[in-house]
């Protein structure tokens, strides 16, 4: 057989897979960027955003902020549960905690006490509406969520309920997994019931990080890495078109069936995780990733700063385009999450230029210290033929 039929019937060359540490930093960037669409600026208030709810700048909006937006907040919850689980036996609890208040409550408390000067100072000077101070207790609760999720620093609770699953984790990376699964099972009943406790704010961030700590133990993150695409998203498009009827004509239900509502926004949740996995993979294992994973420095930057880029200046910016029906508004809109990363990456360079030691706070460890390289799980994927 000559060299050129062995060549015509050898097979293609295997790409090699990527680190899960990559795929873990792309996937975050994703998820904070489609964050940024659910605090997105409109100009509109409730009946106004209401009367937009038919138009075709409405159904993108819903699109971009249920699908893209609120999907995405499930894989950050099941990445912190699943690099726990790999690494807690490294530390002991003393020092676990210390760090994760150091990396989620002190930039917490740093962003909401920034956010509340800027924002009420703002707003008291009649430059944007904001909210007005309510006495004492409101302002402990903008500054810490104690009893309820601060009104301007609206992403912030998630940084406070996922310090308390810190601090059950070293009991749950301990718990069988049928016990994890019981557990599971009783979160996703409150999350369904829309029961108030305010120990926690957002109890599904509990239930994705349990299933992070499960992913982990029986490596679900490289079986979700292995699966061709067309697998990976049918979950998600399947639960889609249930969603989308709820959201168009769920209006009509009584207020009993809306268990029903949170029971599909729970499912389109556990379908977008592991869809938005496989996407971040892709991505990994192509040159798009090497650009993505320059960004990683800022993304817990852009998460904690975008709600205050848009109370500044999503306004002023908005002014010049409209508000949410204006022909204009809808560019603005799909371009503000890298709008809100470019604000992101200028304030961290600056505040890294003035003082490193506020840079590390206010990124949570990220910046404002000298870059040491990147420490790669080469052997946590699978290779395969075609990252599809």
């Amino acid at each position: 057989m000559s060299a050129t039929t062995l060549a015509s019937v050898a097979p293609p060359p295997v790409r090699p897979a990527p680190p899960i540490s990559d795929a873990i930093s792309i996937a975050r960037l994703i998820c904070i960027l489609g964050v940024v669409y659910v605090h997105g600026w409109t100009g509109l208030h409730g009946d106004q955003l209401a009367a937009q709810a038919g138009t075709f700048q409405g159904l993108l909006r819903w699109a971009m902020v249920e699908v893209f937006g609120r999907g995405a907040v499930p894989l950050l919850s099941v990445i912190s549960g699943w690099l726990v689980a790999r690494s807690l036996a490294r530390r002991s609890y003393a020092a676990f905690v210390g760090d994760k208040a150091r990396v989620l409550l002190a930039p917490m408390a740093a962003w909401n006490a920034i956010g509340l000067v800027l924002v009420v100072g703002a707003g008291l000077l009649g430059w944007i509406e904001a909210p007005r101070p309510a006495g004492v207790g409101w302002v402990i609760d903008e500054l810490f969520c104690v009893t309820r999720p601060a009104d301007i620093g609206v992403q912030t609770p998630f940084l406070r309920d996922l310090f308390l699953c810190m601090l059950a984790a070293p009991w749950l990376v301990r718990t069988s997994s049928g016990r994890l699964l019981a557990m599971s099972a009783v979160v996703a009943a409150w999350v369904i019931g829309g029961w108030s406790l305010p120990i926690l704010l957002r109890p599904a961030i509990l239930l994705f990080f349990i299933v992070g700590v499960v992913a982990a133990r029986h490596g679900l993150a490289e079986r979700i890495a292995a699966l061709p695409l067309g697998i990976a998203v049918s979950p998600f498009l399947l639960v889609l078109p249930l969603k989308l009827a709820l959201s168009v004509w769920g209006g009509g239900l009584p207020p009993s069936d809306g268990h029903l509502v949170a029971a599909v926004d729970l499912a389109i949740r556990f379908a977008a995780a592991p869809m938005a996995w496989r996407l971040s993979i892709l991505l990994a294992s192509r040159p798009l990733g090497a650009a993505l994973l320059r960004l990683e420095p800022y993304t817990f930057l852009l998460f904690c700063s975008h709600v205050l880029f848009m109370w500044l200046l999503g306004p002023l910016l908005g002014s010049a385009t409209g508000p949410m029906g204006h022909p204009a508004w809808l560019p603005y809109f799909l371009l503000q999450p890298l709008l809100a990363l470019g604000f992101a990456i200028a304030l961290g360079r600056g505040v890294a230029a003035l003082s490193p030691a506020a840079a590390q706070l206010l990124s949570g460890g990220r910046l404002g210290i000298p870059e040491k390289p990147r420490r790669s799980v080469q052997h946590s994927l699978p290779t395969r033929r075609r990252m599809a």
